[in-house]
């Protein structure tokens, strides 16, 4: 089941592209699918920003033009999974630990859409371990500051991510004020982006074909 609503959420994605214009791309197991129904429009289209490599490659075997942010400007429309989504469309994301480029793209869209299976639907975030990216040198001070917020960092040993930063995955949050939350964490010297999107949530979820 849940693969098949990944599917349909891929493809449902397609209603919101629109000819000319430039999508920005997610990353993870359900955006893939919509990387692969992408494919079919891709004349369409002038091209996608890519949030991470991996998504870049799949893009790449599919002959779609991937582009430069800083050379396209303002994006339309992005498109992006998640690890867990409240009702208020506020997610955590970073599983696949791409999300700093994410944010980026998310904060340069005027549209984002997330695309998820009903699996990913909680009451209230932090079942799923909240990522943080960190720079190398402040994992342990990170660590320390998150332990102080009731938190339990536990480094993800052994994965780099695209920018070459480390991932904590804290555990043990039930995550009731998102958008304070992130507000917080980002003050803490060392942390690169928080797998909040509470300020920047999503402006349309899609669960399989249908709309939360």
């Amino acid at each position: 089941m849940s693969s098949n609503e990944k599917r349909l959420a891929g493809e449902a994605a397609l209603r919101y592209v629109e000819d000319g214009m430039i999508v920005g791309v997610g990353t993870g197991s359900t955006v893939a699918y919509f990387i692969d129904a992408l494919a079919d429009i891709k004349d369409r289209i002038q091209g996608v920003v890519s949030s991470s490599e991996q998504s870049t490659a799949q893009l790449a075997r599919h002959g779609i033009p991937v582009l430069d942010l800083n050379a396209t400007g303002p994006l339309a429309l992005y498109v992006d999974g998640a690890d867990e989504c409240d009702p208020q469309r506020c997610l955590i994301k970073g599983g696949g630990a791409a999300l700093t480029r994410e944010k980026i793209v998310a904060e340069a869209s005027a549209k984002f859409v997330c695309i998820i299976d009903s699996g990913k639907c909680v009451d209230v975030l932090g079942k799923f371990p909240l990522p943080i990216e960190v720079i190398p040198m402040a994992r342990s001070l990170v660590g320390r500051e998150v332990v102080k917020l009731g938190g339990q960092p536990v480094w993800r040993d052994g994965v780099v991510t695209d920018n070459g930063n480390w991932v904590i995955d804290v555990h043990g949050w039930r995550i009731a004020d998102p958008v304070g939350l992130e507000r917080q964490l980002n003050q803490i010297p060392g942390i690169v982006t928080v797998g909040l999107f509470a300020r920047r949530r999503a402006d349309v979820v899609l669960v399989g074909d249908r709309v939360l």
